[in-house]
């Protein structure tokens, strides 16, 4: 019974580590995507400036 119940504890916290990381990942995720935003509106500024 114990055994059981360690089973199932070790499962819990794997799942919890697993969603964690997915949880990070997606962070990072954001975080590059809005990196690229700022570039291109950087870009965009810099065409704006060339215009003139």
């Amino acid at each position: 019974e114990r055994e059981r119940e360690r089973e199932r504890e070790r499962e819990k916290k794997k799942k919890k580590k697993k969603k964690k990381k997915k949880k990070k990942k997606k962070k990072k995720k954001e975080e590059e995507e809005e990196e690229e935003e700022e570039e291109e509106e950087r870009e965009e500024e810099e065409k704006e400036e060339e215009k003139e």
